[in-house]
C-alpha cells in the first residue's frame, strides 16, 4: 500500500472510531447545579420540558427558549406546557429570531451577555449536545461556564451520522478560527 492508501485507510478508521464514540458515548443529564439561567433549544422531544422543570426547581430564575416557531403565541406556549402567567412574564423569554443551531447560539449568547450571566445550563437532545455546546462557546462570553444538560433520546442512525459529519466540520471550523 503507498503513502495515500495508508493515509486514507488511517482517516477513515479515525472518521469510523469518532463516530461510534460519538454514538456510544453521548452527552447525559446534568446534575441540579444551579446557573444564571436555562438555555433550551427546540426542536427535540423533552428538551422544553426538562428545562421547565429546571426552572420550577429553581436551579435558575430565567430560561431563555431559542428557536421558537413564529407562529407560536406565550399564551400557547403557557398553554401547552402549562406555564402560570407570572412565570412566563418574570422569567421565560421566546426567541423566535433563530432558525438553527448556530443562531440559537447567537440570539442565547446575546441575551447571555445583556443579562452579565456567569453560568449557564444547557438544555437539548443528547445526539445535539456537542455540537449545540461548540456554536454556543463560539459566541459566548470567554468566561462563561455551561452546564451540559442533555435529554436522552433515540435517534436514527442517519440522524446520528449526519449530526456527527456536522459536528466533526463545526470542531474542524472552529479549530481553524471559522
Amino acid at each position: 500500500m503507498n503513502r495515500f492508501g495508508r493515509l486514507a485507510a488511517s482517516t477513515l478508521l479515525a472518521y469510523i472510531f469518532g463516530f461510534l464514540w460519538f454514538a456510544l458515548f453521548m452527552p447525559q443529564p446534568a446534575g441540579n447545579d444551579r446557573t444564571d439561567a436555562i438555555i433550551v433549544l427546540t426542536g427535540g422531544e423533552g428538551r422544553i420540558n426538562r428545562a421547565l422543570d429546571m426552572l420550577r426547581q429553581n436551579r435558575a430564575p430565567k430560561l431563555f427558549v431559542a428557536g421558537v416557531d413564529k407562529s407560536v403565541r406565550p399564551g400557547e406556549f403557557a398553554a401547552e406546557y402549562r406555564v402560570s402567567g407570572a412565570l412566563m412574564n418574570c422569567c421565560i423569554k421566546l426567541d423566535y429570531k433563530s432558525t438553527d443551531t448556530q443562531s440559537n447560539a447567537g440570539e442565547a449568547a446575546f441575551w447571555i451577555a445583556a443579562g452579565r450571566m456567569k453560568k449557564v445550563r444547557l438544555v437539548t437532545s443528547d445526539w445535539h449536545m456537542r455540537r449545540a455546546a461548540i456554536e454556543l462557546h463560539r459566541v459566548a462570553p470567554a468566561d462563561l461556564v455551561v452546564i451540559k444538560d442533555a435529554v436522552p433520546a433515540r435517534p436514527s442512525f442517519e440522524i446520528l451520522v449526519l449530526e456527527y459529519n456536522k459536528t466533526l466540520a463545526r470542531a474542524v471550523s472552529s479549530f481553524w478560527g471559522g
